[in-house]
């Protein structure tokens, strides 16, 4: 756990090459404009070896978030010596067909998935898909409650919650909705011709309604042609005049990943940080690409990039034990309650 209270960040998130770190690792860690480190699926090999991994990082400096994407279904980093979480949509499907039941779960997964990815040392995971969808978008699909924004709102309200408990600040992507479109944002630079009407009254209600109670969001490499000509993630337009003032969110906002191709559109690496920034993001993620990590540290030196208080928030705020949790009756009667389900 991170308890850096109201310390300053640094405004990159990156990722690292393996399970341990290596020596320009640590170097780099230290700089003063990185602040959260990203893990992926090949830097895990067991549950302990996740703990010896996230303390190297920790040792390297008191100010670095350390993330993960832990939805549950097909994107979950953390396998081995970790609950299974099933897909957003069987959770939103038994909200369905059964609220009161659907609901309770959902708030207990959303504890769940937390409190595993605290045990192990980290602060989030990027939880949880807002977008509305079903099996429109290649990339969303499942990671969706539902394809009815009500669903969706009800779902992740009680998941947040969940997650809330167990002291992990919660993360809605991809704003404004990434449902609408089967293009993936990671291979393509994905365009939807919806108008304002169209996405307020559909893939915008969830984040509208859960503006107030989500810590953070991320937005969609996606260009709304019809609504503004930039893409969300360098927009102003959306981060500010939408995000900001119309919904009133006030929470953290990240980048998704800028080397995406969805991302390229605007350009090279230190265009792209410059758009963001400029647009409102409080901090940007560069993975998978270490030139491009060097491009933009060298980058935030030169032009002297702030620190940013606002992202201790998003540090974990309990912390709790491998041991404590493997006993815990809550997370065997999930264990159950999951068991009776399949």
């Amino acid at each position: 756990m991170n308890s850096s209270g109201n310390s300053l960040y640094g405004r990159l998130m990156l990722d690292v090459k393996g399970v341990s770190l290596n020596s320009e690792e640590r170097v780099q860690l230290q700089n003063p404009h990185v602040g959260g480190v990203i893990l992926f699926s090949r830097n895990i090999e067991s549950r302990d070896q996740v703990c010896d991994l996230v303390a190297e990082i920790r040792a390297c400096s008191a100010n670095l978030l350390v993330a993960v994407d832990q939805e549950g279904g097909r994107v979950q980093r953390f396998r081995e010596g970790y609950s299974v979480i099933p897909s957003m949509q069987s959770i939103g499907n038994l909200v369905a067909r059964s609220p009161k039941e659907g609901l309770a779960l959902s708030k207990d997964l959303g504890w769940l998935m937390a409190s595993e990815v605290i045990a192990s040392g980290l602060d989030i995971s990027f939880a949880p898909v807002l977008d509305v969808d079903r099996d429109t978008s290649s990339v969303i699909g499942d990671r969706s409650f539902s394809d009815q924004p009500e669903i969706v709102i009800s779902a992740a309200e009680s998941f947040v919650s969940g997650m809330h408990e167990a002291g992990m600040a919660a993360t809605g992507k991809h704003f404004p909705g990434h449902g609408g479109i089967v293009a993936d944002s990671h291979l393509e630079a994905p365009i939807d011709v919806r108008t304002w009407e169209a996405l307020y009254d559909r893939d915008i209600q969830p984040f509208a309604k859960l503006a107030k109670t989500l810590d953070a969001v991320m937005p969609a490499h996606i260009t709304f042609t019809s609504i503004d000509p930039d893409s969300v993630g360098f927009s102003s337009y959306w981060l500010n005049d939408v995000l900001r003032q119309k919904l009133g969110f006030e929470g953290v906002i990240f980048s998704d990943d800028l080397t995406m191709k969805g991302a390229d559109i605007a350009g090279g690496y230190v265009d792209k940080v410059k758009l963001a920034l400029n647009a409102g993001c409080d901090m940007i993620l560069v993975c998978n690409c270490p030139e491009g990590v060097v491009e933009v540290l060298s980058y935030m030196e030169s032009a002297g990039i702030a620190q940013s208080s606002k992202l201790a928030s998003m540090a974990a705020t309990l912390s709790v034990s491998w041991s404590d949790l493997e006993c815990s009756p809550r997370r065997l009667a999930i264990a159950q309650t999951l068991a009776a389900l399949d």
